[in-house]
């Protein structure tokens, strides 16, 4: 199903080459295309919204023409993912007529177009200036695993939360759900523009939580719960996992 407000939504993939765990992971072939075109064709079959690579890398920019997808060259000194989709909107559209900016990470070739459309749900609401996606964990190692983001969150119904923190600590403390947080955003434009202009905060240092930012400045975000945690490809493993999940699809 087609976002109604698909005219409005930018579907942003940064993709940096400067990966120390699998280096040219851009370009990692996956059921013979590179990673970067999987996660642009996943963003486009959600139909979400106008779909632009955003790479730092000119064989990765070659890649991704080439394949018929819309690329803008960015800088390659950019501190996090959302100064690239920043300088990328600025390029894409200069006049300011998007209003929605979905960032989809460029290592999740197999997320499914749901969660793309999920994390748009949110800014329904006018007070909403982040939106994001969240499942809630199910396994115990899972709960105390550092590595693995939780989001303590105001129930606002069944499926949808209120962010006031997030951590990599066991948190919150009691009885209840524990929910993994899914770094897929989408923006209001004006709050990615708001977003970048800050300088880095102290709980964000301190956690090595970028989101934490826009909390510690006021900011709203809202989260959607969704049923799957998207495959973040970091090492083999995952490449050859993300490999094996793809090509069960295409059977």
């Amino acid at each position: 199903m087609r976002n109604p407000a698909f005219d409005k939504t930018l579907v942003l993939i940064p993709a940096r080459m400067a990966s120390t765990r699998l280096p040219n992971k851009p370009l990692a072939d996956i059921c013979g295309a590179p990673m970067i075109v999987q996660v642009a064709r996943r963003a486009q079959e959600a139909k979400a919204g106008r779909v632009i690579v955003a790479v730092d890398d000119q064989r990765v920019f070659d890649v991704v023409r080439d394949a018929g997808f819309e690329v803008v060259m960015t800088r390659a000194d950019h501190q996090s993912g959302s100064d690239r989709i920043y300088e990328a909107v600025q390029a894409a559209d200069p006049d300011g007529r998007m209003e929605y900016i979905v960032n989809v990470q460029g290592d999740l070739p197999t997320i499914e177009a749901e969660a793309v459309r999920a994390s748009l749900r949110p800014l329904d609401n006018p007070q909403v200036d982040i939106a994001t996606l969240t499942v809630e964990i199910d396994m115990d190692e899972d709960k105390v695993n550092p590595n693995i983001v939780k989001i303590v969150g105001s129930p606002l119904s069944d499926t949808r939360l209120r962010a006031l923190y997030f951590t990599r600590a066991t948190a919150p403390y009691g009885e209840g759900p524990l929910y993994h947080h899914i770094g897929l955003y989408t923006y209001r434009r004006a709050a990615l523009q708001r977003f970048v202009s800050l300088g880095p905060s102290v709980l964000e240092q301190r956690e090595k939580l970028e989101q934490l930012r826009a909390l510690e400045a006021g900011m709203r975000i809202d989260v959607e719960i969704v049923d799957s945690v998207p495959l973040g490809v970091d090492t083999q493993a995952d490449l050859d996992k993300a490999r094996a999940i793809l090509a069960s699809r295409s059977l």
